[in-house]
């Protein structure tokens, strides 16, 4: 069996990795990337903490399907407003006032 740790250390970093994109970059498709990393270090944590639990129901599983399913409609609805951002402003930069 792999240890705990391991799986673990790989969330953190990818949490790490992902807040760091969401906070620091001004881009709005590298936000949506950070954000991204995020969501998908929750589906690892969840399936991890399922596999270790020995759930029957297995609901670490369940929930990272429906959390697969939550990040891609999150992904369409975000790349539109990218899109009509970019067609009002003619750039992504989420730091520039709008007009």
């Amino acid at each position: 069996m792999i240890h705990l740790w391991l799986p673990l250390t790989l969330v953190c970093v990818l949490v790490g990795a992902g807040s760091y994109g969401v906070i620091a970059r001004r881009n709005a498709v590298l936000v949506l990337i950070g954000v991204e990393l995020i969501l998908n270090a929750a589906n690892l944590l969840f399936v991890t903490m399922g596999s270790v639990l020995n759930d029957p129901l297995r609901t670490g599983h369940v929930l990272t399907l429906f959390l697969i399913t939550i990040a891609a409609a999150e992904m369409g609805v975000a790349l539109a407003v990218i899109l009509a951002l970019f067609r009002d402003r003619g750039h992504i930069d989420l730091s520039e006032p709008g007009a």
